[in-house]
């Protein structure tokens, strides 16, 4: 290489660094003259940010957790039962994972069937406000007004003739989060699943007695009658009467009186009319001469409370027949000393 090829390269070199200062300085320049109009896109770009935050992100979010709250219901008190109204208590429990701080406001709810479609509500409830915390009881007591009877009376049934029920509750409400001004519409919906009554499966009469005379009201059948209730329900029935079915044949009707069924084993007294010979015609056949037992089917015929006739009740009880076997044999022995004996 001679001096000229290095004189050469040296003065290429040099323009080359030439170049990139004068591209450094216009860009300088550059942003010197519209530093403003970068601001402005930084600022749109920050704000937007914080937008999709707040009316995006966080309502998503609230949505999320309220729909992962988990509602526990225990216990259900439905009293000053009338043809069209009664009053309804409910003591709850809300939890959360508490993760959010919010308030949920007050809001109407409706409580329907979840496995019965269409979906429809047999009660309108009115929700208190709540908080977002781990573990929080909401109480709330009410009179109903009956919007739908079908709705309710089929609610009612289901109640009585299954083991369990799942029943949903939804409303729209609008939850407030701590540090946040604005408020979110959101929905509340949560399915539960409640004990049923299961068909009184597991109803037993004892201590019975048979009176061949009937007392001033008619009567001539007594005992005692163990009712297990296995829901959370508290229901103020009143007075019930059961057609009593020997065979398929009715034989009579069965009083129960002033009824209410708390939680648990429920013990009543029970009266019934009852048409003697049938029974005792079934009594001389076998096996009930042996064991002296008997079944009865008892099957839901009216419902009163207050002199006031309670269909929703009625129709429930109806809508299916419970088995229970009655030691007619002790009964006769013990009222009558009379000892039935296989032909």
């Amino acid at each position: 290489m001679n001096k000229q090829d290095i004189s050469h390269t040296e003065s290429a070199a040099g323009g080359s660094g030439s170049y990139r200062g004068g591209k450094r300085k216009t860009c300088m320049r550059h942003c010197a003259r519209f530093w403003w109009i970068y601001l402005i896109g930084i600022i749109a770009a920050i704000l937007l940010i914080v937008l999709l935050i707040i009316f995006v992100a966080v309502p998503r979010i609230a949505q999320s957790k309220l729909d992962h709250v988990k509602l526990t219901v225990d216990g259900i008190i439905v009293s000053n039962t009338k043809p069209n109204s009664y009053n309804m208590a409910i003591n709850s429990t809300l939890r959360s994972d508490g993760s959010v701080k919010a308030t949920v406001e007050p809001f109407d709810g409706v409580m329907y069937l979840e496995d019965l479609e269409p979906h429809t509500p047999f009660i309108n409830l009115k929700f208190p406000e709540t908080k977002s915390v781990k573990l929080q009881t909401v109480n709330i007591s009410q009179p109903i007004e009956i919007a739908d009877m079908a709705a309710f009376t089929t609610f009612n049934t289901w109640l009585q003739n299954n083991e369990s029920v799942r029943v949903t509750i939804r409303g729209n409400t609008h939850i407030k989060v701590k540090g946040i001004a604005r408020r979110y519409s959101v929905v509340f919906r949560n399915t539960m699943t409640l004990q049923g009554l299961n068909g009184f499966k597991g109803l037993n009469v004892t201590d019975s007695s048979i009176s061949l005379n009937p007392d001033a009201r008619g009567n001539n059948f007594r005992g005692h009658v163990s009712i297990p209730n296995h829901s959370v329900f508290t229901l103020e029935i009143g007075n019930a009467t059961f057609s009593n079915l020997l065979d398929g044949q009715d034989i009579g009707t069965v009083y129960l009186d002033n009824l209410v069924l708390y939680p648990g084993v429920n013990n009543v007294t029970m009266r019934a009319t009852i048409s003697q010979a049938p029974v005792l015609a079934a009594i001389g056949k076998r096996p009930a001469c042996e064991t002296g037992i008997i079944p009865f089917a008892l099957r839901g015929k009216d419902v009163e409370n207050g002199g006031e006739k309670l269909s929703y009740f009625a129709d429930a009880l109806a809508s299916d027949q419970v088995i229970t076997d009655i030691n007619i044999g002790a009964a006769l022995k013990q009222s009558l000393n009379i000892s039935m004996s296989c032909h």
